[in-house]
């Protein structure tokens, strides 16, 4: 059965609100659950919820120290070596956990990830990947947050681990990859964008269908959609003020007139739909992938429906392999990459003398 190790201790609601969540995936999802954090307060907060749950398949792991929102994340890695996180996190290395979720410090996490966990074999850097509705379902963009400065390997890294969560978490047969730049031509972007754009191009491994600019994340024109940290951050951020914003003064307006009031009573079920398509919550957590070990970091302000959903995509992506596939899928990629350079390496003087010819 596939263990679910979870961060009691992290985010801004814990352990109340993760424990609330953990009680509810206990329902759903046939997976055996472990709780890391301080025994005596997991304990207390499980006897006040649990009176009419099962508390069968959850586990307490103690760990003596906590990593707050607020502590420096490289120097709480280093220090905090006894925290829910570190606990957690070895965990999985150890073969005990199949995937470790957390709610807390974000930068903790990755730095944490890194040290406990490493790389998966040719992963440069581990990229978080943050999942978008649109029109038409559902799209991965990463890096969003991880590195905010990156060469061009990394892009095709990243489209490389984007492409196997779209496979076996969005069960997409062949997903289509995109870049985002700031227009659709390849003459496009600056001059990192621009040379990533002509590597993605010429790889082998997977469908690139070009640039893609941020108007159309929600139209649905890509599954995977690669870009910097630096960027996609700025588009995450972006997206979730807009949505508050766009609801907000939705809210303003249905209430504004006897008649607006009536229309919302009538689209009520519309709306309530629109919501949930729409609510971070739904979609628990966002993976790091490229860690050798499967890892969710969920939002600092977490409730229990998002601790569910996280649990969820942590077992789904255990569930499926997907770390596995991404191995298999980066070991393939640098295989072509040193045959191209091999068979560059064999018709370099060839083609040399070629243009040497046609210059005289």
């Amino acid at each position: 059965m596939i263990r679910v190790a979870v961060d009691a201790m992290g985010g801004d609601f814990a352990p109340q609100e993760v424990i609330k969540g953990v009680l509810l995936a206990n329902k759903e999802y046939p997976i055996d659950i472990i709780l890391v954090g301080d025994e005596r307060i997991i304990k207390q907060e499980l006897e006040k919820q649990a009176k009419t749950s099962s508390i069968e398949r959850i586990f307490i792991v103690h760990a003596e120290e906590e990593i707050k929102m607020d502590d420096i994340p490289s120097i709480a890695a280093r220090r905090k070596r006894n925290s829910s996180m570190h606990v957690g996190m070895k965990l999985v290395r150890n073969g005990e956990a199949n995937a470790f979720f957390s709610a807390g410090n974000t930068g903790a996490m990755m730095a944490v990830s890194k040290l406990i966990l490493r790389t998966i074999e040719g992963v440069d850097r581990p990229a978080i990947g943050a999942v978008f509705p649109n029109i038409k379902s559902s799209t991965i963009i990463l890096d969003v947050g991880a590195n905010v400065d990156c060469k061009p390997i990394h892009f095709l890294q990243f489209a490389i681990m984007g492409k196997a969560y779209a496979r076996y978490i969005l069960k997409l047969e062949n997903p289509r990859i995109g870049l985002l730049s700031i227009g659709e031509e390849d003459v496009k972007g600056n001059e990192l964008t621009k040379s990533v754009f002509t590597l993605l191009k010429n790889s082998n491994n997977f469908n690139f269908i070009g640039n893609v600019e941020a108007k159309e994340i929600f139209k649905g024109v890509a599954d995977v959609i690669v870009c910097d940290g630096f960027t996609g951050n700025i588009a995450l951020k972006s997206s979730e003020a807009a949505a508050g914003y766009i609801g907000t003064l939705l809210k303003e307006e249905l209430k504004r007139t006897f008649i607006s009031k009536i229309g919302a009573l009538l689209a009520k079920g519309a709306f309530d739909r629109v919501k949930k398509r729409t609510d971070y919550t739904e979609y628990g957590g966002a993976p790091l992938l490229g860690v050798d070990g499967i890892v969710i970091i969920g939002h600092g302000s977490s409730n229990a429906n998002a601790v569910k959903n996280g649990i969820r995509v942590s077992y789904e992506l255990a569930l499926n392999k997907v770390n596995t596939h991404i191995a298999e899928d980066i070991l393939n990629s640098l295989e072509n990459h040193k045959q191209n350079i091999s068979l560059w390496e064999s018709i370099k003087d060839k083609v040399k003398n070629m243009a040497s010819q046609i210059q005289k």
